[in-house]
């Protein structure tokens, strides 16, 4: 029996990220008996098929100065080496178990759509897509040319390379993009997955505006998966690497299908406005495949969907802090420092709350935000392990956030909550990247955001607000483990008097 996705994603898609894979006994018997001979095997030989691409790969761009790279390559060593590294593909996907790839529909031709996007994207076996579409062009990360025959392969395609720590690295794919895609077929197509990572297929990610920032027409190419049995997704929660390998290694035979929808047309206000673009393109993507299409994405390793003008958590990540802290047996420690200020080393954490694991530190000072010696703030520590007593009301703990944050300015007297806490609040209980607490604020804020939030605008916002009231309401209220009695002065956090009051 196979089990799809464990929860909502709040707003009610299935949660996109999350993919259970549940095996009779039966299956698990098969899957041990093949897994034992067919997956050694089939791996064996496709990574000896991978190597035999290497020289190939090599060939098309063996002393080729920089220069002619920035061109496409039309000579017969390019026409040897794209044949031979499509058939070496073919044959490395048909030894892992793809003996059949189901085509529906046609391509387009590079005039009628420069640009391929192809959803849901929900394996790092995907690109078995670009057999299909001739080995179009990919989008790929500059670190990858350093991976031993990816590399070559990457260079082999010209591929167009972003790097995670050049600021300017981003302006200059964008452009390499418009300049590909505006070639009038000079260049191949260019493939994108614009969800940007791998999902459970239940629902499609939010498009990223990559692709569609040259505004021209892009066609849609839709992935399934159509076997009896999902072995081949790879989600954020889930089988890992390896097992996902195993499994589709061990069955008989996987099945891919590959439909081809017809050539998107960008309306002019879609052609300048490359969100809107996206967003309609996934709408149909959507539509086609038969599943919502969620604002749901990964913010660099949280999975996080829009609410309102914010981002926030799928599952907030106090829960997963929760049960991190009764994996590592949390007993109670001594009181903070006065007034919970001031920050806490990772050894200092774990020290106040009595862990006896010397690798608790680092896997609960994660849970926090950091700054750039690791240490965390003492605050969001007393805040989050109030909010895990699972005693106190949606109205104390904001109050008490309020209090643990709030800072009294020369001249307004009465207490107030700046921009750094206020994101610093929405980003430990809701999950909100920073970015977005801070645009919230200043529209919060009104004509002098600068002065900060009184207690009754805050409580305003997180309590009685229509659209991020339930926010609060929902992730505050976390369950409590049935083995440890609810406690309102556990671990050494008393109530303090409000400096509200």
């Amino acid at each position: 029996m196979e089990g799809g996705s464990r929860g909502q994603d709040g707003g009610g898609a299935p949660n996109p990220f999350v993919h259970e894979l549940r095996l009779t006994g039966a299956q698990r018997a098969k899957f041990y008996l093949l897994g034992t001979v067919l997956a050694p095997l089939r791996v064996a030989l496709a990574f000896v098929v991978l190597f035999l691409m290497w020289p190939f790969a090599l060939l098309q761009v063996l002393h080729r100065s920089e220069e002619e790279l920035k061109e496409p390559l039309t000579d017969w060593r390019s026409s040897v080496s794209h044949s031979s590294v499509y058939l070496l593909s073919r044959l490395m996907f048909f030894l892992l178990g793809f003996m059949r790839i189901r085509v529906r529909g046609q391509r387009a031709s590079r005039l009628e759509a420069p640009i391929l996007v192809a959803a849901p994207h929900s394996t790092f076996f995907d690109p078995i897509i670009l057999l299909p579409c001739d080995l179009p062009m990919v989008v790929s990360r500059t670190e990858n040319l350093h991976v031993p025959v990816i590399g070559a392969l990457l260079r082999f395609n010209q591929a167009i390379l972003v790097s995670r720590h050049d600021p300017a690295s981003r302006k200059k794919v964008v452009e390499e993009v418009k300049r590909r895609a505006t070639s009038q077929g000079k260049w191949p197509q260019v493939l994108f997955f614009p969800e940007g990572t791998c999902s459970n297929k239940k629902a499609l990610l939010k498009f990223k505006p990559g692709a569609f920032i040259a505004g021209v027409p892009i066609q849609p190419i839709l992935v399934r998966y159509p076997n009896s049995l999902d072995s081949t997704t790879w989600a954020w929660q889930g089988p890992g690497v390896l097992k996902v390998i195993w499994l589709t290694a061990s069955q008989l035979c996987t099945t891919v299908e590959v439909e081809f929808l017809p050539v998107y047309q960008p309306t002019a206000e879609e052609s300048v406005n490359p969100t809107l673009y996206a967003s309609n393109v996934q709408r149909a993507m959507a539509q086609a495949l038969g599943v919502p299409a969620t604002e749901c994405e990964l913010v660099g390793t949280l999975p996080v969907r829009a609410v309102g003008r914010l981002r926030v958590a799928l599952e907030p990540r106090l829960w997963e802090l929760e049960r991190a802290l009764r994996r590592v047996r949390w007993v109670a420690g001594g009181p903070l420092p006065d007034g919970g200020a001031g920050t806490l080393g990772c050894q200092e954490l774990a020290h106040w709350l009595g862990l006896p694991h010397p690798e608790a530190p680092e896997e609960l000072c994660a849970y926090f935000q950091q700054d750039m010696g690791g240490a965390v703030d003492a605050r969001a520590v007393r805040l989050a392990l109030q909010v895990l007593e699972g005693v106190h009301s949606p109205e104390e703990l904001t109050r008490l956030a309020f209090e643990l944050f709030c800072e009294v300015r020369a001249g307004l007297g009465a207490p107030c909550l700046p921009p750094e806490g206020f994101c610093a609040i929405l980003h430990l209980l809701l999950g909100t990247p920073w970015a977005d607490g801070a645009k919230l604020f200043a529209a919060l804020g009104g004509a002098e955001p600068h002065h900060g939030l009184s207690i009754g605008q805050f409580q305003d916002f997180a309590l009685r607000h229509p659209v991020y009231a339930p926010l609060f309401s929902t992730y505050l209220c976390l369950p409590v483990p049935a083995h440890r009695a609810p406690n309102p002065h556990a671990n050494g956090l008393p109530h303090t008097k409000s400096k509200a009051d």
